[in-house]
C-alpha cells in the first residue's frame, strides 16, 4: 500500500506503526523510512520489542503498540485503519482499537501465521 502511495505521489496522509524484535528481523524498514524521510505524507513509527538479544542499536520506541503511542500521535476516530501480522498481534491491536471505541467498520485485518 505505501509503495502503490509513494509511485502515484499520495496527498492522503498516512501512519504506519510498525513493530519487530530487533532493527536487525525488520523487513523494509531502511526502505520504509527513507521513504518516510522523502514523503510528507508518510508517518512511520517503527518500535522494536527484543531489543535486549539486538547487535544493532535502536533509538526508537521499544515498547508494543497501544492505545497510548497511537492516540499520542494521531486521533483515534477518523481513519481506517489497517492491521496485518501474526494472528495474536491482530487479535490484540483489534481489541485495543475496539477498547478505544473505533467503530469495526473502520478496521480491516489480515492474519499471517508461520513466522
Amino acid at each position: 500500500m505505501i509503495r502503490e502511495a509513494a509511485a502515484t505521489d499520495a496527498s492522503r496522509e498516512m501512519w504506519l506503526f510498525y513493530s519487530n524484535n530487533r532493527p536487525e528481523d525488520a523487513a523494509f524498514l531502511d526502505e520504509l523510512q527513507h521513504l518516510a524521510d522523502t514523503r510528507s505524507w508518510l508517518h512511520f513509527v517503527p518500535t522494536m520489542t527484543g531489543m535486549a538479544t539486538s547487535k544493532r542499536p535502536w533509538h526508537g520506541e521499544t515498547r508494543l503498540i497501544d492505545g497510548e503511542m497511537v492516540s499520542r500521535r494521531l486521533s483515534m476516530s477518523g481513519p481506517t485503519y489497517y492491521v496485518a501480522g501474526p494472528p495474536a498481534m491482530v487479535k490484540a491491536m483489534l481489541a485495543m482499537l475496539t477498547s478505544a471505541h473505533i467503530a469495526e467498520r473502520d478496521i480491516r485485518t489480515d492474519e499471517f501465521a508461520g513466522y
